[in-house]
């Protein structure tokens, strides 16, 4: 009889308040991005000042071993959005749905205070984190955002500028309350009208339509490199195209109106006009 594969224990996600703890944050966030050390993601004071006055932390674990941390803080409007500022899992857990697993303790932290929406950023062309985003958690981006943090001296993202997707996460929204009760929502599927916006080429690079073919569509097609942090390090040029590429079409398409409404698991997004 053939073995039966090992069944995957799930983290152990809790609140983080001690100074160890936090220091151990710190050192997760410093492995996964590499920054300028003048530059973290966070650094062990900002994470104690948020903690002390009431905001959001949460570590996963795996036995003893931080694998992922979130951190958030309370947004504008007072009351009713929580912000999330920082998200990460270490490489050697991915796989392991160990951002699910924190995005939805959040949610439920988020809830229990009496909020409907938590926000973030991310970077629009890294797929997997589009599907995650927007297929897994079924949240949706409102604004595109160019150059958001300014040049960012880190292994990820360094010399490729920062646009980022703001998401906007309705936390009893319909759809939501459903992916998070079945352990993930599932990809779009575009509709066969759709005009393919932006596609990539045989060589990898991106290939942007005639404007004229999508401008004014009711329904478009936008996709992303397969691993756009790859191609950064084999070909930063190439990155760099794509970067335009997305900013020239999403941004327009959301900057005019559109709305993203979903994202396929081949991944493309799936835009919507509402004024054709």
């Amino acid at each position: 009889m053939a073995a039966q594969p090992a069944t995957v224990a799930r983290p152990t996600i809790r609140e983080l308040a001690a100074l160890g703890d936090l220091e151990e944050v710190y050192a997760l966030f410093d492995r996964i991005w590499q920054p300028d050390r003048s530059n973290p993601p966070v650094t062990v004071e900002h994470l104690r000042a948020l903690t002390h006055a009431g905001n959001y932390l949460a570590g996963a674990y795996d036995g003893d071993e931080l694998i992922g941390a979130c951190v958030g803080f309370f947004a504008a409007p007072p009351g009713r959005s929580l912000h999330s500022h920082v998200a990460g899992v270490s490489s050697a857990a991915r796989g392991r749905h160990v951002g699910f697993a924190l995005k939805a303790h959040q949610r439920e932290w988020a809830l229990a205070r009496g909020l409907s929406e938590i926000t973030w950023t991310f970077d629009p062309l890294v797929r997997r984190n589009a599907y995650f985003n927007l297929a897994k958690l079924q949240a949706r981006p409102g604004d595109y955002l160019v150059d958001f943090y300014g040049d960012m001296d880190d292994a990820i993202n360094g010399g490729q500028g920062s646009d980022r997707l703001l998401m906007r996460w309705r936390l009893d929204a319909p759809e939501v309350v459903a992916a998070c009760a079945a352990g993930g929502g599932t990809g779009a599927v575009p509709p066969a009208d759709a005009v393919a916006a932006l596609a990539e080429s045989p060589s990898g690079r991106p290939l942007v339509a005639p404007r004229s073919a999508w401008a004014r569509a009711a329904r478009v097609t936008v996709a992303t490199p397969p691993d756009i942090e790859a191609l950064r390090g084999a070909d930063p040029a190439a990155a760099r195209q794509w970067r335009g590429a997305m900013r020239d079409v999403l941004g327009e398409l959301l900057g005019g109106g559109a709305r993203v409404a979903g994202f396929t698991r081949s991944g493309t997004y799936v835009v919507e006009r509402t004024d054709t």
